[in-house]
């Protein structure tokens, strides 16, 4: 297959340049359609699926305990983690230590 590109206006050779593009992308596609099919049958020849060997279950997030308390507002908890609540800013602010906010 042979393509006089020197020759080929530039909307001829965008054209071309997203039909290789989708070309490249379909073959990749096809080729890991075609590994996955392979790794599947090969787990399965062993009385496996392939979830089981990968441990494909999904993770569990821990929920973390609160650290701080706000004073004035007990449901108003902050574990120390990320941002810092308003309420533990102004307290800061104020002068106050976060060893003032622990809960006990």
């Amino acid at each position: 297959m042979s393509i006089d590109l020197e020759n080929m206006s530039l909307k001829e050779l965008r054209d071309l340049h997203k039909t290789v593009g989708r070309q490249i992308d379909g073959y990749e596609t096809k080729q890991k359609d075609k590994a996955k099919a392979a790794v599947q049958q090969a787990a399965e020849e062993h009385g496996y699926s392939l979830k089981e060997l990968l441990g494909a279950s999904k993770s569990v997030k821990s929920s973390v305990a609160a650290k701080y308390a706000n004073p004035e507002d007990a449901s108003a908890t902050w574990t120390g983690r990320g941002r810092q609540p308003l309420w533990v800013k102004g307290h800061l602010d104020a002068g106050g230590n976060l060893d003032d906010l622990l809960i006990k």
